[in-house]
């Protein structure tokens, strides 16, 4: 039985020496595609989870921009206790802060979004010492108008179902009331009549 207790110790003993370790990392979540008109307003939302606890003077936050057509991308925007707006460039007075790194947000407004804004966007977060993770990306586009996707067109569809369903059985519930109006009205005047032919 000692022996058994040896070499399982010596087995963990020789794991932890040989460097596995659990691995620490913070997961990203952010739209995989996003879509907005010309001249309007944007949240790129970014939200995180990072295995330590959350720390203001120890998070950061980065956003980098790959236009279409490029192979490289350029941090435009951080984020480390204050927003680092860009002071010049494509950005510059078109992205402001608007996350809370102590709730797990590192998300970014995009104001005025102009056409030459296509491209995708990489937010990436860290909170040292956990710094394992992946950067995560949002394929945004600008349009002239909304195009509807296929949820969009079915969500109308089924309401607009819904919505003549409803109407059509008001109408027959209100056909109803009059009718039985009407025939509880025809009984009342009957009635009248056979008392008047009685006296």
């Amino acid at each position: 039985m000692s022996r058994i207790w040896i070499y399982l110790f010596s087995a963990l003993c020789a794991l932890d020496l040989s460097g596995v370790h659990q691995v620490k990392g913070i997961e990203m979540f952010t739209s995989s595609e996003l879509e907005a008109v010309n001249g309007t307003n944007v949240r790129l939302k970014c939200t995180f989870k990072s295995t330590l606890p959350l720390s203001e003077e120890r998070i950061t936050v980065s956003w980098s921009f790959l236009p279409l057509g490029k192979t490289t991308s350029e941090t435009f925007f951080h984020y480390q206790e204050i927003a680092y707006p860009p002071e010049k460039g494509l950005f510059k007075d078109h992205a402001v802060w608007s996350g809370d790194v102590m709730k797990g947000d590192g998300s970014i407004t995009l104001q005025d979004v102009q056409f030459n804004f296509n491209g995708t966007y990489i937010c990436q977060v860290r909170n040292p010492p956990d710094v394992q993770g992946f950067a995560s990306e949002i394929s945004f586009r600008v349009v002239q108008k909304v195009s509807f996707s296929e949820i969009g067109i079915l969500a109308i569809a089924v309401g607009g179902s819904i919505g003549i369903i409803l109407l059509i059985l008001m109408i027959y519930i209100i056909v109803r009331v009059f009718r039985r109006q009407d025939n509880d009205m025809g009984v009342e005047m009957e009635d009248h009549r056979s008392k008047d032919q009685v006296l």
